[in-house]
């Protein structure tokens, strides 16, 4: 049952859609914006989202008349607009003066947002329960260390330097969302 080969390659593939790494300027952005980020309660409230998804993610789609792939599209479409803000340096996302940031967006949905769920679902289909636990478990204690060393980052990078990285990562964003968006919309049409 334990497998190493699945727990790395679900970890790989968690770890690319996650994209903590890039989400850094994002991350530095919310912090200024809230002053505070509650990185354990984002990191725990995150696991349970994407450990609860694994096992009911399609019962509740279905359910609700939903399908994996405008699951996925929908997801596309707020990771494309995410991307956007970061390029362009806009802000198309108002929350109401939040103080702090855990659940929503941290938690949800940038750490275990449609991506994040449509994978898990795609990863249920070919690797054992346990070793994608495993594999979200592994994801988490990253997501938290970068959640915890977020100021470090930021005073390593610079200003510019969070800017440059944060045009970067907006383009890679981006590709994901038009990628998550053509790979889905063919099975809509």
């Amino acid at each position: 049952m334990f497998e190493f080969k699945e727990i790395l390659s679900a970890s790989l593939v968690l770890f690319a859609v996650i994209d903590i790494v890039g989400s850094i300027p994002l991350i530095i952005t919310l912090r200024e914006k809230v002053g505070h980020i509650q990185s354990g309660k984002a990191s725990i409230i995150a696991a349970i989202i994407m450990i609860g998804f694994l096992f009911i993610g399609e019962e509740i789609l279905k359910l609700i008349g939903i399908d994996i792939n405008s699951f996925a599209v929908a997801g596309s479409l707020v990771i494309l607009f995410l991307s956007l803000e970061m390029i362009l340096g806009i802000t198309l996302y108002r929350d109401e003066a939040p103080e702090t940031a855990s659940i929503v967006p941290l938690a949800f949905p940038m750490i275990a947002g449609a991506g994040t769920m449509t994978s898990l679902l795609s990863l249920r289909a070919e690797y054992h329960v346990i070793n994608i636990i495993i594999a979200i478990v592994i994801n988490i204690i990253f997501v938290y260390i970068i959640l915890k060393t977020s100021k470090i980052i930021q005073r390593v990078l610079g200003k510019s330097g969070i800017n440059i990285v944060r045009k970067v990562f907006g383009i890679v964003l981006m590709a994901i969302a038009v990628k998550l968006f053509t790979s889905n919309i063919g099975q809509l049409l």
